[in-house]
């Protein structure tokens, strides 16, 4: 039986700096002339000078700003994988690495922040004061943080602890708490962000990582598994359902907001709930979520670059169809339910009872698919939708909306200077 979701929190102390790996000892040399030894010197001292050259053009840090990569000013960077769809009918070798989970690791542990945040309420002229903890990654290098909404939710203040033991207090940005996120702005440059990958590309069964801080105790700590689901349709705590990556990886309180990647060293989901047993006699063990990144993403783009959430839709409610319809010789789809006036739908002609079977020839088998699908929409995009109508089946072409959200309530809103935009 499925039991209730905890969403992860825990205290979290000032983070361990992990000590390197000891390097393994040199492996003997065999011994060289003098004469051979000169001439090899003569020609790594060449060499070295060239190609330190040509590296210090491509990769010398901008001295002014401490980033290892030359930007404009007021631009932030995110760093955005490409490679290959890897679906597993198609046998292509991907353009990026593949990585052994320590390599993951090592590039991406001081990318992985803790979050602490305390939490103030007077409740009939009483202060209550608590802390609660989670994680969080770097996405940009001049300090904006990804995490979850729940983790930061109705508190005071926020602190960011790096892995180097350095701690920063926070700006809330914004927040969208239907998707469970959160944007944080730390002052701070010459940070070292993740690569994004698509978690539109993964498969069951692709192996994934977790770095965070379970607990709140064990900090920055790795755990390793596979996806076991994708668009797992999941009911949180708070009511509402979110289409999640089920995972076997473990992840505990205090792992909220921290980054889930494939072996690519690619972000592709924000670790946000497990299962509990609590309630149930059966253990309920390697049974946890995390929220695909491609869901999320223009939700990000849209509080850093206009202030405010612009989320895409057409203007309609949708039901799923019962198997006993299909009996009846209609098809599997998402079945409008009604039609908001002066939308997007209603302007390309949609009615109510259409069964939405595809779009952009993407099947459609529910109607939590098709709300991914167009929550993953560009505002402005023209969608092709196949819709099955009175026994005949149609293509319908919709403009996809702007529909604003605010990303803070006024009083939330902190004082910073505006977001000028993506370097990419």
């Amino acid at each position: 039986m499925y039991q209730p979701f905890e969403e992860n929190n825990a205290q979290f102390p000032a983070p361990e700096v992990t000590p390197p790996a000891p390097v393994p000892p040199d492996k003997p040399k065999k011994s060289f002339g003098f004469g051979k030894l000169i001439a090899l010197a003569l020609v790594c001292s060449l060499l070295g000078g060239i190609v330190g050259a040509v590296g210090y053009h491509f990769l010398a840090p901008d001295t002014e700003k401490g980033s290892a990569i030359s930007k404009p000013d007021n631009v932030s960077q995110v760093l955005m994988g490409q490679r290959e769809n890897t679906a597993v009918q198609i046998h292509s070798v991907p353009s990026a690495t593949l990585m052994t989970p320590a390599e993951v690791y090592a590039a991406n542990v001081r990318s992985t922040v803790g979050i602490t945040t305390s939490v103030t309420t007077n409740f009939w002229g009483y202060q209550t004061t608590s802390a609660a903890s989670g994680s969080g990654f770097i996405f940009t290098d001049d300090g904006y943080i990804l995490t979850n909404y729940h983790v930061i939710e109705d508190s005071d203040s926020i602190t960011v602890s790096m892995y180097d033991g350095e701690s920063y207090a926070a700006d809330l940005i914004g927040y969208d708490s239907s998707n469970d996120i959160a944007i944080l702005k730390i002052d701070a440059q010459g940070l070292a962000p993740v690569i994004l990958g698509d978690s539109n590309k993964m498969n069951v069964g692709d192996s994934v990582v977790a770095i965070g801080n379970p607990l709140g105790e064990l900090t920055f700590s790795l755990t390793a598994g596979t996806v076991s689901a994708l668009n797992r349709e999941v009911t949180m705590q708070s009511g509402g359902t979110m289409n999640l990556i089920q995972t076997d990886c473990a992840i505990n309180s205090g792992n909220s907001g921290g980054a889930l990647f494939n072996l690519y060293g690619e972000v592709i989901g924000i670790t946000n709930a497990k299962y509990s047993s609590s309630g149930s006699g059966a253990s309920i063990d390697n049974i946890a979520f995390a929220i695909p990144v491609s869901n999320v993403w223009n939700i990000v783009e849209s509080i850093l670059e206009k202030g405010y959430i612009a989320k895409p839709y057409i203007g309609i409610s949708v039901a799923d169809l019962s198997k006993e319809s299909q009996l009846y010789g209609l098809p599997q789809g998402a079945a409008v339910h009604s039609i908001s006036k002066d939308s997007p739908a209603e302007a390309a002609g949609l009615q109510m009872g259409d069964i939405i079977t595809a779009v952009d020839g993407t099947a459609v088998t529910s109607s939590s698919e098709l709300v991914a699908l167009i929550g993953q929409a560009k505002i402005g995009q023209v969608l092709e939708l196949s819709v099955y109508r009175k026994g005949q089946t149609l293509t319908v072409s919709v403009s996809v909306g702007e529909q604003i959200q605010e990303a803070l309530p006024q009083q939330e809103a902190p004082a910073r200077q505006p977001f000028q935009g993506f370097g990419w």
